[in-house]
């Protein structure tokens, strides 16, 4: 793992919570995008080195909306980047975490990533994230 790429937060609405974050980090939101494979609508943030992506639910059935009926707003990931995805996720297969996933898949900010069952992390869902390459 190269270095701790963004820290997730689950949030009931962006619409809300960006103007939030805005004041807090004194810094603005720089990036929105829709992830319809995950139907979750993010955020992101930059304050120095560390990104924050916070993330909506486009459904009530999705799987931000079940985060936040069962735990409420707040930390839902933490993201590491990776040189090499596939590699990463066989080392992390090899070490007994199970992948909630089995090939990488796109995600938000230009990513492939892979995340590991909180039941193996210490209850923390761990994503694992590399730049897609042109």
């Amino acid at each position: 793992m190269i270095r701790t790429e963004h820290i997730g937060i689950a949030v009931k609405d962006l619409s809300l919570s960006i103007p939030l974050f805005e004041k807090l980090l004194a810094s603005p939101c720089y990036k929105k995008e829709t992830v319809e494979s995950e139907h979750v609508q993010t955020a992101f943030f930059k304050k120095g080195d560390t990104k924050i992506e916070l993330l909506e639910s486009l459904t009530p059935d999705g799987v931000i909306a079940k985060f936040i009926e069962k735990k409420g707003e707040g930390m839902h990931h933490i993201a590491f980047e990776v040189e090499d995805i596939e590699v990463e996720m066989k080392r992390m297969a090899e070490e007994g975490f199970q992948l909630l996933n089995q090939t990488p898949k796109k995600g938000a900010d230009n990513k492939l990533v892979c995340f590991l069952h909180p039941k193996t992390t210490n209850g923390i869902l761990i994503e694992l994230c590399q730049e897609i390459k042109p």
